[in-house]
């Protein structure tokens, strides 16, 4: 299951004090290719791509799907936001009926250290919980990125399990808008 079922996509734009969230466009392609070949940004998501093989198979609209969104600074792209379903075999226990939200962000590393994933997550989580309120969502990250750990705990993720994939350890950690009762 991909998607956010019932959520009318794409959104209005979403702004925050210096950022847009916002449905992919054509003027967008280039940053998606840089963002896909990028080697610091494969670090810890498999890999860079080839950029000649991004150049053949990147679409004139990238990343035009509902649950993402482009982060845009000044008017061109920094990186992206997804919010989308998990798939039943990756089934995190966070829900009883697996099929949770994952969180998913990349940023150009020009764009890295100012606090701008902070402030997009943020506002994608706030969309999200207006748009499905008390539902849950996870993140996964390699423990070894210590900028996805620290962004995690800034954005209230509390931790769910470690695991081993993909030759790394990863944390999974759930975020919910719905304030426990004590």
């Amino acid at each position: 299951m991909t998607g956010l079922g019932l959520v009318a996509w794409p959104p209005a734009p979403i702004r925050t004090e210096r950022l847009v969230l916002r449905e992919s466009e054509a003027r967008d392609r280039a940053a998606f290719i840089e963002l896909f070949a990028s080697p610091e940004v494969g670090t810890y998501v498999g890999g860079a791509r080839p950029r000649d093989e991004l150049e053949r198979s990147t679409p004139e609209v990238p990343g035009r799907r509902p649950g993402l969104f482009v982060i845009e600074l000044d008017g061109a792209m920094i990186g992206t936001i997804e919010l989308n379903r998990r798939d039943a075999h990756r089934r995190s226990h966070v829900r009883p009926d697996a099929g949770e939200a994952e969180l998913g962000y990349m940023f150009l590393p020009e764009a890295w250290g100012r606090g701008y994933a902070a402030e997009a997550c943020a506002a994608a989580l706030g969309w999200f919980a207006d748009a499905l309120p008390g539902e849950p969502v996870v993140l996964c990250t390699q423990t070894a990125n210590d900028r996805s750990m620290r962004l995690a705990a800034k954005l209230g993720f509390t931790e769910v399990q470690l695991f081993e994939e993909w030759g790394a350890e990863l944390w999974m950690g759930v975020w919910s808008s719905v304030t426990p009762s004590g």
